[in-house]
């Protein structure tokens, strides 16, 4: 991208952005902020508020408990078939669940389960921890049978795509990888992790909460078997919305739920005594889905699809390019460092930067500077950039903030003790 340092060239790229109006459609209550935050919590669409409206007082209050039979009751697999359409997956293959870490966990056991004599388990350290953890619980609650093995990626931005494969063998169960790690922004080459693994007679599962919504997903042409995420990301679900999950057809009948519950029980108004799962991946449900919190997933889910993922990841990129473009003249001087993929093709729709006063650096824009990105430890900056409502003139002003940051040294206000929430 050939590409100025100045104001006026962002403002430029902002008037032929035919993006632009989608950011319109949602709740900005301070326009001087610039939020760079939304690969962690995206923002609120204004058609969730009215959305909202309707099921507390339309559908709660007025209908009442009519309401499950007029929509509430099919709310998972309807909101699931609008997010199969961004990730290339069936409308029967993905329902919406839970959490994230429950969604896995369910997928985690019951791909051990259904894979009988084999004990490895592949991961790599880029993996989200949370993601680690339910691995490590599983293991326990299998009675230590398979072994969690972590494969270290050599520069901490990159996926060790090579010493995955070569770490394949027969007694590999289960793969498990975030699509786009959720430091670096890495992206892994879906369908060539998956044929190695399945060349071997593994299954793989792929974490897509930093790719849903931002990256073109298809899981059918990578043949992935199994995929879970969350929906408060770039799909713009809210804080804690349900997450989804996903289980290839022709492998549903085949993998169980290991957490049986009245949702995923077959005719369950016959109230029987034994459990029967349901058919297709309804079985996969357990508790009643908060319909609340669910329904209000489907307005985000709704805008990225008007939108176009396609043309969503072209803006992303263009974006991200930019950024990565000011980085190198403004900010790499500093001591700024891009703990991102160089090439964008292998980058997700945030760009990390590291910097040697990192907290202090996000604690100063955070509460001082009007910007609002995220921090990693050690030293990551991360600066997530959401299509839908992020401006060129926006990631400008974040680096130029950043950039006067550093020149006046004004982050030695601050102490290096992180708060809870970074």
């Amino acid at each position: 991208m050939t590409m100025s340092v100045d104001i006026e060239y962002a403002s430029q790229l902002d008037e032929q952005d035919p993006l632009a109006h989608f950011r319109e459609r949602f709740v900005i209550a301070d326009p001087d902020l610039i939020y760079l935050d939304g690969n962690s919590l995206g923002r609120l669409p204004r058609d969730t508020v009215d959305l909202a409206e309707d099921v507390l007082h339309g559908q709660w209050g007025a209908r009442l408990i009519r309401s499950w039979n007029e929509g509430w009751f099919e709310a998972p697999e309807r909101v699931g078939a609008k997010i199969a359409r961004l990730i290339g997956a069936q409308a029967d293959e993905v329902i919406v669940a839970d959490s994230t870490s429950v969604n896995l966990f369910k997928l985690v056991v019951a791909a051990l389960r259904a894979q009988s004599g084999r004990s490895r388990i592949l991961t790599d350290d880029l993996n989200f921890p949370s993601d680690l953890y339910i691995l490590q619980g599983a293991i326990d609650l299998l009675d230590k049978q398979h072994q969690l093995e972590i494969i270290p990626s050599v520069d901490g931005i990159h996926g060790p795509v090579a010493e995955l494969q070569a770490a394949l063998d027969d007694q590999v169960a289960l793969v498990i990888l975030s699509h786009t790690v959720f430091k670096s922004g890495y992206i892994y080459d879906m369908s060539a992790i998956t044929a190695a693994a399945h060349a071997v007679g593994a299954l793989v599962l792929w974490d897509l909460s930093h790719s849903v919504g931002s990256v073109p997903v298809d899981l059918h042409a990578a043949q992935a078997d199994m995929a879970i995420g969350c929906t408060y990301k770039y799909l713009n679900g809210g804080p804690g919305a349900p997450a989804f999950l996903s289980i290839r057809r022709d492998l549903q009948s085949s993998l169980n739920n290991p957490i049986n519950g009245w949702m995923g029980q077959k005719n369950l108004f016959n109230f029987d005594l034994v459990y029967q799962p349901a058919a297709g991946l309804r079985s996969f449900l357990t508790g009643t889905a908060p319909i609340i919190s669910l329904s209000l997933i489907e307005s985000g889910v709704d805008l990225i699809l008007e939108a176009g993922l396609d043309n969503l990841r072209t803006k992303s990129e263009l974006q991200s390019e930019y950024l990565v473009g000011l980085w190198r003249t403004l900010l790499r001087p500093l001591g700024f460092t891009l703990n991102s993929p160089d090439n964008v093709r292998l980058r997700g729709s945030h760009v990390s930067l590291g910097h040697a006063e990192g907290l202090r650096i996000d604690l100063m824009l955070l509460n001082d500077m009007n910007v609002l990105p995220d921090f990693r430890a050690p030293d990551n900056i991360r600066l997530g950039i959401a299509p839908l409502y992020t401006t060129f003139r926006d990631i400008h002003t974040a680096v130029i903030r950043l950039r006067r940051i550093v020149v006046e040294k004004l982050y030695e206000k601050y102490s290096t003790d992180a708060p809870i929430v970074t």
